[in-house]
């Protein structure tokens, strides 16, 4: 309780507590990024196999901040090639500038390789030795040469025309014209960053879009 003092007017007024500190909000630790390998096949256990187009010794794991959509700062791990190491730690750190919000990223081997069930966790994530989901004749994806990243699989799912929807949980979200919190769209963050270094984006194909896929060549 403040104490009492007597004033000019012979009253006695209770002092008004002064003003404590002003309180800032706490800042986020800052981007940060490390880099590690080259790998083995005990690395991607599951998602590399002998044929595959690219050994592991030439991919890296990048563990990087991210923020999540819980507005926190997070840290992840992604399989890329070693030669795209710096443009994709560019780009997240262009994200997390932003705090353009990410759900997870983990490499598929925590899914056992599976692209259906990295998809449904909406997980961000990169070097996965598959084919290509794109129509057309079967050809290796980028994915299997560490050259593509798929973000926030969910709220950018991939629709196939005439087929569905991967992920299922995407169908809320086929809509592009309602924009939401982690999203990709023509001028948003997301499109922008990847932009920045080249990469195309697999919102842009014609009939069966697939707005979560980035690449060094748009395929």
């Amino acid at each position: 309780m403040p104490p009492v003092q007597p004033t000019a007017d012979g009253l006695s007024h209770r002092a008004e507590p002064k003003p404590g500190p002003s309180h800032t909000a706490q800042r986020p630790p800052r981007f940060s990024a490390s880099v590690s390998g080259p790998l083995s096949p005990r690395d991607v256990p599951f998602s590399w196999r002998p044929g595959c187009p690219l050994p592991p010794r030439d991919l890296r794991a990048i563990r990087l901040s991210y923020f999540g959509f819980d507005g926190t700062a997070h840290t992840g791990e992604i399989i890329v090639s070693a030669s795209v190491v710096r443009q994709v730690i560019r780009v997240f750190a262009i994200l997390y500038r932003a705090r353009f919000p990410i759900r997870r990223i983990e490499p598929v081997d925590a899914f056992h390789g599976s692209d259906p069930r990295s998809m449904a966790a909406d997980n961000t994530s990169g070097f996965n030795c598959r084919r290509a989901v794109a129509p057309g004749p079967p050809q290796w994806s980028m994915h299997a040469y560490g050259l593509a990243i798929d973000v926030n699989t969910v709220q950018n799912p991939y629709v196939e025309a005439g087929v569905g929807v991967q992920p299922p949980a995407g169908a809320a979200y086929v809509n592009r014209s309602q924009i939401r919190p982690g999203m990709a769209y023509q001028g948003g963050v997301l499109v922008s960053a990847f932009s920045s270094i080249g990469w195309g984006w697999g919102g842009n194909w014609s009939g069966s879009p697939d707005y979560q896929h980035f690449s060094v060549n748009g395929r």
